[in-house]
Parts: C-alpha cells; structure tokens; sequence
C-alpha cells in the first residue's frame, strides 16, 4: 500500500505510571530510575528507533487528594503522578535523539503566553524544529489551588482564554521575520532590526507587548496538540490543533468522531488533513493469543481497588471514600461532583453488573483506552483495520510495562506495520510537522 501513512504517538508521564495503575508493580516494570535522566534518554532512543512521530508528556499540576480528604491513596500506592518538570526532561531527550519530536503539556490557565512561547521556541531551536504544545484549558480545583485560585473558571471561559492565549503566542512567535539574524561579523550587524516588531496584543484576558526574545525557530512555532473532546474544545482544536488526542471505546464511535472533527476542520476553512486525529491505545503483546491474555490478565490484576477509588475521586471531584465499594455500580449515588464525568468514566460497566470497587479498577487499568491484547500480527490487524476505514490517522500509544511495551512494540509491530506500508521505513523530513504530513 501507498500514501497515506499511520502517525504514532507514545503517551508518557514522569512517575510510576502512564494510565495503566497497576503497570508500575509488573517485575518488568522499571522504577528504581525514575528520577534519573537515563530513563528518559533510553525510552526516547527507543522511540526513535520505531520511527514514532512523537512522544509528549502529559502533566497534572498536583497530586490528587479528593479519596479521603488525603494525597495518602494516590502517593503511597502510586498512583498517576507527574514527579518531575517534563519541561526540564525535553531538552535531555532532545539531545540524545535526532527527529522524533517532543511534545510539552502547558496549561493556558495557569501559565503567561509570553513564558510559554520563550519556552517552547527555545526548546525548538534547541531540537531544530521537532517541539509540540500540548494545549490543556485545565479543570482541576487540586491545580487552580496550587496557582492561588480559589476555584476554576467556567469551561467557556477556560476555552476563551486559552485562544487568547494562543493569538498571544502565534503572535509573539510571529514577532521574527525570517532572516531577522543576520551575524554579519565584517560589518557589525548582529541582527537585522526592521524584520523584528511589537506583537501589541490586547485581548479580554490577555495583553503582550513584545517582541519575543528568541529569533523565528525552525518550525515558525510548535505542532500545536489538543485533547478537547466536548462541543467547546471540539471548536477549539479544530481552529488550532494539528493534532488531536482522543479517547473512544469502539470503531464506530471513532469514526463518528472522526467525521465530526474534519468537518468542522473544513467550516473553519481548514484542509482536514492538516491535523491527524490519534485515539488512544493500550496494547499487551505476546507470542501467542493464549500468552497475550494470560500477561494481560496479570498486569491488570495488580491494580486494587483502593487505588482505583482514588484515581475516579480525583477524576469526577467526589470523595468515594464513603461510599461501600461492594454496592452495585448501579445503586451509586453521586450528590456532588460530576455526575456526567462519572457516568463518562465509568461508561459500559453498568451493564455488566460491576460492583463500584470492581469499576474502580477497570477505569485505573488503562483509564478508559481500549485494551488490545494479542500477537503482533493481531495488534497490527487492529491498528490497520481502523485507520483504514478512517476512525482515525493513527494512534498514542500508552504503555503497560516500561519501557517493555514500547520497546516489544518498537521491534515486533512496528516491522509488520512498515511491510504492509502503511507506516514509515524512516524519517522523510527533520520537523516534526514535516513528518505529521509523511
């Protein structure tokens, strides 16, 4: 097969686990280096070696503390967590690679734009032109608490925000000309002043004199990512984003989800394949069908439901402490909080007549990604089937394992995905928006 290609993205946290809550206990699982940078220069070089357009971090401002009033839960039995600045972990990444391209989370409600566009274009100076913004309108009070807000602004005018934030940083980003440094030792001219000018942005929320102190970097500015999926963040990627993080259960609901997003690309004016959609997956390989399941169903069977309580009270905003983990999903009553977040979080589960406690460790397996279980061949099978009939343009990838997922899938799935020729043998460009349009 020719033309178009499948993208892929490895999904990553610095902390014991990247969605699967039970993966950091697996003997395969590495921990002891987590706070080491080697750890993070390994799994990039491996990512690489699978010719992944990307790997990002994600990022949580905090350490949830809803499940018994405490951070006890969520802490001590390692729940997901971000103990370290990925914006520190980037550049080391960076230095050990050559084209894949990394991917920052910054929150525009908590961080100034001009912060965020110093930051980032320097990061893609620094990699020559392989950096993404992880756009995130956070939600969370743990977060607003830690920034001095008493509480969240309203979802509308998070969303509002946060295009101010990126008018601000578009243009503060477009405040160098290219050729603006020109270096000129003979003749004394470092930089060429009339191609730098004033972004003078003043919006509602936001106002930015300018002009931004890094030169024009080698991308203009950062992929733009956004994982959004109500009506408002739906609007919001489609005007920004170049590519979209998403979260679906079955193909039909991708495919929906899919056709609704390019067209409202196309409303806007945009051509739809300027942004690549990618649903997350959850993938347990193994030699044989028989093998996959047994694996799968070990690492899974270490997540305990204390620790899945404590990972939805986080989500949804409401202390299940206090509710007995034995009673039917069904007779859950949820006073405060979000009702509708619950019902997301724990959708499908009803139907099976779960327990609380049971659909509490369902969600903390993989938080909601599907779950593919199987051989390479299977695994590929699946990737294939759904970006061939469009539910998407390829995936994020999150880890069971680590790095043993990333590693099995670099050298088992990978190699069938590039004989099918529906993925790259290697690197066209040197961007990461380059390779976003392989």
């Amino acid at each position: 097969m020719s033309g178009r290609k499948m993208h892929l993205v490895a999904f990553l946290m610095a902390g014991p686990t990247c969605h699967h809550h039970g993966a950091w206990r697996h003997p395969e699982t590495d921990v002891d280096d987590i706070l080491t940078p080697e750890r993070y220069e390994h799994i990039a070089r491996v990512l690489e070696a699978g010719k992944f357009d990307a790997l990002f971090f994600a990022d949580i401002l905090g350490i949830y503390d809803t499940y018994n009033s405490s951070f006890a839960t969520m802490l001590g039995r390692g729940g997901q967590l971000c103990l370290l600045d990925p914006a520190i972990i980037l550049p080391m990444m960076a230095r050990v690679t050559d084209r894949i391209g990394l991917g920052l989370t910054c929150s525009t409600t908590f961080f100034n734009p001009y912060q965020i566009a110093r930051q980032l274009g320097t990061l893609d100076h620094l990699s020559r032109g392989r950096v993404a913004w992880n756009v995130v309108a956070s939600h969370s009070t743990l977060e607003a608490n830690n920034f001095g807000l008493a509480e969240m602004p309203s979802r509308a005018h998070r969303y509002d925000r946060s295009d101010e934030v990126l008018e601000a940083c578009m243009a503060l980003w477009n405040s160098w000309d290219e050729g603006a440094l020109v270096l000129d030792k003979k003749q004394g001219i470092f930089a060429d002043a009339s191609k730098v000018h004033y972004a003078d942005y003043n919006g509602q929320w936001i106002k930015t004199r300018g002009p931004l102190t890094v030169p024009r970097s080698p991308q203009g500015h950062p992929v733009i990512m956004q994982a959004g999926s109500s009506d408002r963040g739906r609007d919001f990627g489609a005007r920004w984003g170049e590519i979209i993080f998403t979260l679906q259960h079955q193909k039909g609901d991708m495919q929906t989800f899919y056709k609704d997003f390019k067209g409202r690309m196309a409303a806007r004016g945009r051509a739809p394949e300027s942004c690549v959609v990618l649903p997350s997956i959850d993938v347990v390989i193994g030699e044989t069908e028989s093998i996959a399941r047994e694996r799968a169903d070990y690492v899974n069977g270490l997540v305990d439901t204390q620790l899945g309580m404590a990972c939805v009270s986080g989500q949804i905003g409401y202390d299940l402490s206090q509710l007995d983990p034995d009673q039917p999903l069904k007779d859950v009553k949820v006073e405060t909080g979000s009702r509708g977040t619950m019902d997301v979080i724990l959708q499908g589960t009803e139907a099976e007549g779960l327990t609380l406690g049971e659909a509490a460790r369902r969600f903390a397996t993989s938080e909601l990604c599907p779950q593919l279980v199987g051989t390479p061949e299977m695994i590929a099978d699946k990737l294939i089937d759904l970006f061939q009939d469009y539910a998407c343009d390829g995936f994020v990838l999150t880890p069971t394992t680590f790095p043993g997922m990333y590693e099995q899938f670099a050298k088992t799935v990978v190699p069938i995905l590039q004989e099918r020729g529906v993925f790259r043998k290697d690197y066209a460009g040197s961007t990461l928006r380059e390779h976003l349009q392989d």
